[in-house]
């Protein structure tokens, strides 16, 4: 029986290559010379060491833009509240978002599940695996699934006839 996985994962070493990018273009800007402005990257979690409201901005749409260029999609970036650090120094935590947690995997099947096409959806760990008996409506649940609006790139894994 055909089947594929939904998946949501980030390839952790392209956003080390993107924070190291973010560390070296702020290296060499002017309005970051004697800043104390930083990225720390560790287990899936970018930590923002920022002067003050402005250059976390700035970091912020670099660490976006580096992720672009990387291949690495922005929604899988969540940016925390900023926190107060030492004086006026700002910290925010970025957590990538990996996996599908229980409420998408219920929205996803819902809206599978009113295509109402014949094809079952299961729920395994972190991902989601469609099976059914044509491989013509599981290409249009992947069709219909990459049309939705999600807050996570989502990716299509083991496509099986």
């Amino acid at each position: 029986m055909p089947s594929f996985d939904i998946v949501s994962r980030v390839d952790l070493a392209e956003v080390a290559n993107a924070v190291n990018g973010v560390l070296r273009e702020i290296s060499q800007r002017y309005d970051f010379k004697d800043s104390r402005s930083t990225l720390e990257h560790k287990d899936g979690v970018i930590t923002i060491l920022a002067d003050d409201e402005m250059k976390l901005r700035q970091l912020q749409e670099l660490l976006k833009g580096h992720c672009a260029r990387r291949k690495v999609d922005a929604n899988a970036l969540d940016f925390a509240k900023p926190e107060r650090a030492a004086g006026q120094a700002l910290r925010q935590t970025v957590t990538l978002k990996q996996g599908i947690d229980r409420e998408l995997a219920k929205r996803l099947i819902k809206d599978i599940k009113g295509l109402k096409f014949k094809v079952q959806a299961s729920v395994q760990g972190d991902e989601l695996r469609i099976s059914g008996k044509k491989r013509d409506e599981l290409q249009k649940v992947i069709a219909h699934v990459k049309g939705l609006d999600v807050d996570r790139p989502l990716q299509f894994r083991n496509f099986r006839d």
